[in-house]
């Protein structure tokens, strides 16, 4: 039998802590942490009698549960949660189980808001970047709230429509992830057994019929600096210390996604060859990305290399540790009286001054924009001198976002 010494963290290491590994505080509860942010997940295994054994195999079922984002549940209340857990496995009850059933002494089925956010907690490891994580539950909680306290196999096609109605042409984008993520938990009380029938979520062929049409002219795309203004940009954005300034620098010389670019470590440069590798894992399409450095993007990453740097440190590191936040751009441009433009646009403030001010191919642009080559054609070229002709358009791209630049 294991030692359950218990209580082994503190909340000053669970904010340090930043090396991707499983830290156990002990009884069964850890603090997983990933390039992409902490979680806490409780990890034993159910015997049969009632036995319990904490993170052992045994002879019987491995229990691992999550039990939230470091970021919305405190130490102490991982250690209720983790203490809930190990009474139920001593009484010889599944916990994965227990959490399906009804909430109110038997009379009614677990509600929405209950069941939705035991779901975020489950599927939280797969979402890419702590953004998501607690995105999921604000949009849940902000603008589902009405069905919280609906049992869940009651939620109809009307209570959603009345959620959606009111965001669905203001708040176009949001309105339709807040659809496919109910979408999702009605789909997932299904598969548990707690629903049955036809998903009142569902958009296509049911919900597009019934809420209005938006017009195209409505989509909005992410507000972008038109391209003649980058380089005063980028001047005044150089005179700026913080570490922020210096990742914002970096993702439009690279005219990566914000995302690449913060959660960036050192094992994926090439300071030698001048190249940056982004594993597929980091990647939306899902597929290895090469990114040729411009000088000047070389002279960022001198800037930020320090003696004694391990591969899994990040680039861009955040105060506290980590990596920085999406919000740490953000406010940055806000704090720069840029607020009416956008991170992400940057990128598309490079694909116009690509496609109006220089000869560059469009090959050379897709895939400097991470974005996929669709034909045969293209992909062969991909292999080919791709590489080089891109590094070519970066040096282009760089000179243009200085002020000596002559185009």
């Amino acid at each position: 039998m294991p030692s359950h010494a218990r209580n082994k963290l503190s909340a000053r290491q669970v904010l340090s802590l930043t090396k991707p590994n499983i830290y156990s505080d002990g009884g069964g509860l850890y603090l997983r942490v990933r390039a992409t942010g902490r979680s806490w997940i409780f990890i034993g295994t159910l015997k049969q009698g009632g036995n319990l054994r904490i993170k052992g195999t045994g002879n019987g079922e491995r229990i691992e549960l999550g039990l939230g984002s470091a970021l919305d549940v405190s130490l102490a209340k991982a250690r209720e949660k983790a203490a809930e857990i190990r009474t139920m496995l001593l009484d010889g009850i599944d916990p994965r189980a227990e959490r399906l059933k009804p909430k109110a002494q038997g009379l009614h089925a677990a509600t929405f808001g209950s069941f939705a956010m035991d779901l975020v907690d489950d599927i939280e490891e797969g979402f890419k970047n702590p953004k998501h994580r607690q995105q999921w539950r604000n949009t849940l909680k902000t603008y589902a709230e009405p069905l919280f306290r609906t049992p869940i196999d009651q939620v109809t096609t009307e209570q959603i429509l009345a959620v959606l109605q009111p965001i669905w042409l203001s708040k176009a984008e949001t309105a339709s992830r807040l659809r496919g993520r109910i979408e999702r938990v009605l789909d997932a009380a299904k598969v548990k057994g707690l629903r049955t029938g036809e998903n009142p979520a569902r958009g296509r062929g049911h919900l597009d019929l019934l809420l209005p049409k938006r017009s195209k002219a409505a989509v909005k795309h992410h507000p972008a600096l038109p391209f003649a203004e980058i380089a005063t940009f980028m001047a005044r954005l150089s005179e700026r210390p913080a570490v922020a300034a210096r990742a914002l620098e970096f993702t439009i010389l690279t005219a990566a996604r914000s995302g690449e670019s913060r959660g960036m470590t050192w094992g994926e440069v090439d300071l030698q060859n001048k190249l940056w590798t982004v594993p597929a894992g980091r990647m939306k399409a899902q597929a290895e990305h090469q990114v040729p450095l411009s000088n000047a993007a070389m002279v960022i990453l001198h800037a930020m290399h320090v003696d004694n740097l391990k591969p899994m440190d990040f680039v861009f590191p955040a105060p506290r540790g980590g990596s920085l936040s999406d919000m740490a751009l953000s406010q940055l441009l806000k704090r720069m009286e840029y607020s009416h433009i956008t991170v992400h646009g940057f990128r598309s403030t490079f694909r116009d001054w690509a496609g109006e001010k220089t000869q560059f191919g469009r090959e050379e642009v897709e895939m400097a924009l991470a974005h996929t080559v669709a034909s045969s054609v293209e992909r062969a070229y991909r292999r080919g001198r791709a590489l080089e002709k891109r590094r070519e358009l970066m040096a282009a791209w760089a000179a243009y976002c200085s002020l000596t630049a002559q185009f």
